[in-house]
């Protein structure tokens, strides 16, 4: 029976995943009007250590991304908040915007599919939720911006210290 769970667990994240990649390149197409950053991983890699840009780089060299042309902020948001990219994590990085007072279609889609096919993680989506709303918002910042900012300096101003020590441990 645990088996059994494991594999249809494994098949609604591999839907999901599917759902992610399919939607995503239309959303962006139809909906996403920003200019792209022309920023490629390289110039990222290229800050200094303790930067955001720097650790944006890293993320995406770690996960082997360049980033999505119109939605750069996206792997922005992983990187200040400390996600990774599994399927429950996104999901969860979806709620913990929500809680910080983005909207949108996607993000509403993310969130709504993800708790409905993957209601096992609910707690962490909740937690996530909470931890957006005690922080200051962030969805706003015109990050291509930001990259020469301290990416500890960055988070202490963006989280309550509470949460700011959670971060730090999943982001490491």
């Amino acid at each position: 029976m645990n088996n059994l769970y494991k594999t249809l667990k494994a098949q609604r994240k591999q839907f999901i995943i599917w759902l992610f990649e399919h939607s995503q390149r239309i959303y962006t197409n139809m909906f996403k009007n920003h200019k792209p950053w022309h920023i490629t991983k390289q110039d990222l890699l290229k800050f200094p250590e303790p930067t955001f840009g720097r650790h944006l780089g890293e993320f995406l060299d770690k996960n082997n991304f360049e980033l999505i042309p119109k939605v750069e902020r996206h792997d922005c948001y992983h990187v200040l908040c400390g996600y990774s990219t599994k399927v429950e994590d996104e999901i969860a990085l979806q709620c913990l915007c929500y809680g910080n007072g983005k909207r949108s279609p996607y993000l509403y889609g993310a969130i709504i599919l993800g708790v409905a096919i993957l209601p096992d993680y609910y707690k962490y989506y909740h937690h996530s939720f909470k931890i957006g709303k005690a922080a200051n918002a962030f969805h706003h910042f015109d990050y291509r911006k930001l990259m020469h900012v301290s990416i500890s300096d960055f988070r202490a101003a963006i989280f309550p210290k509470h949460d700011l020590l959670n971060l730090k441990r999943s982001a490491a």
